[in-house]
C-alpha cells in the first residue's frame, strides 16, 4: 500500500534570544573549522514557554572547508517561569555563500533572507507539568546576529 500523508502542522512554542561570548577558535581539524561559541544567558518568550537561559551553554560548530556550511551542536539549559528546568540540545545547519558565512564568524551583520538556518531542538523537560516536551518533537529557524542569536522553536503536531 503506497500512501502519501498529511503534511504535519506546526505550533509555535518559543522564541529564543541567546547571547553570546566572543567564539573560541579550536582550529582547523580533517572535517573542517571547529569553534566553541560559549552561551551566556538569554531570553525565552512565546506562547507556550516563558523563561530564561541560564549561563554555560556552549554552541559547537564545524565549518566546512569551503565555508558554507556550518553544522551547528548548541547545548544549554531553560529555566521557566515556574522554575521548573529544561534541557535543551539543538542540533542546526547554516548555509550561507562563502562571503556571508565570513561575515557571520567575523561578528558581521547579515541579511537574514541570505542565510538557511533550520534547528532541529530536543527537549528534556525535568517536572512532569512539562512532560509534553519530552513527548514532542520540535524544529525551528534561527537568525544569527553580531550580538547573538535568534531562534524560534515550533512543536510537530
Amino acid at each position: 500500500m503506497k500512501t502519501t500523508f498529511p503534511a504535519p502542522l506546526l505550533t509555535h512554542v518559543c522564541d529564543l534570544a541567546v547571547t553570546i561570548a566572543a567564539p573560541v577558535e579550536v582550529g582547523m581539524t580533517p572535517s573542517g573549522l571547529r569553534r566553541m561559541i560559549p552561551i551566556t544567558g538569554g531570553n525565552v518568550t512565546g506562547p507556550l514557554l516563558n523563561g530564561r537561559l541560564l549561563p554555560g551553554g556552549a554552541d559547537f560548530q564545524l565549518i566546512l572547508a569551503d565555508g558554507t556550511q556550518a553544522h551547528l551542536d548548541a547545548r544549554y539549559v531553560m529555566e521557566l517561569s515556574d522554575g521548573s528546568r529544561v534541557f535543551v540540545q539543538n542540533t542546526a545547519l547554516r548555509v550561507a555563500s562563502a562571503e556571508n558565512s565570513l561575515r557571520i564568524m567575523r561578528g558581521q551583520p547579515v541579511d537574514p533572507q541570505a542565510v538557511y538556518f533550520r534547528c532541529q531542538p530536543r527537549l528534556e523537560a525535568t517536572s512532569p507539568d512539562w512532560s509534553w516536551l519530552n513527548e514532542s518533537q520540535f524544529i525551528g529557524t534561527g537568525q544569527r546576529a553580531p550580538d547573538g542569536v535568534f531562534l524560534s522553536f515550533y512543536k510537530v503536531v
